[in-house]
């Protein structure tokens, strides 16, 4: 079982930028491909980015393409998220997800964090 917790969510303006982080419990979080979704009030949890296993290869949804980065850390059992040029349209509940499967743009993985609040306000 592998316990997500994120962190780093906020307030920011317009064009701002944030960086998420979700720390995993498990030592092994390495085997796992991880993923950020997002879901705005009213709206369906929609993918937002993925990294592979070695972190060697990320894929990311259009419209955060250029202005997101997904990262990770295996040593420290941590991927990120690094947001840039936000929009009041980025604003969401994110959430990191961990799987053992490539890839993946539903949301049909194995392991949640329970989500932390973006808002740009305009």
């Amino acid at each position: 079982q592998v316990r997500l917790v994120e962190s780093g969510g906020g307030l920011v303006q317009t064009g701002g930028s944030l960086r998420l982080s979700c720390a995993a419990s498990e030592r092994s979080f390495s085997m796992y491909v991880a993923a950020w979704f997002r879901q705005a009030p009213g709206k369906e949890r929609e993918f937002v980015a993925a990294i592979s296993r070695s972190g060697s290869t990320t894929y990311y949804a259009e419209p955060v393409k250029g202005r997101f980065t997904i990262s990770r850390d295996n040593a420290k059992n941590t991927v990120y998220l690094q947001m840039t040029s936000l929009k009041p349209e980025d604003t969401a509940v994110y959430y990191c997800a961990a799987d053992s499967a490539w890839l993946r743009t539903t949301p049909e993985y194995d392991y949640w964090g329970r989500g932390t609040q973006v808002t740009v306000s305009s």
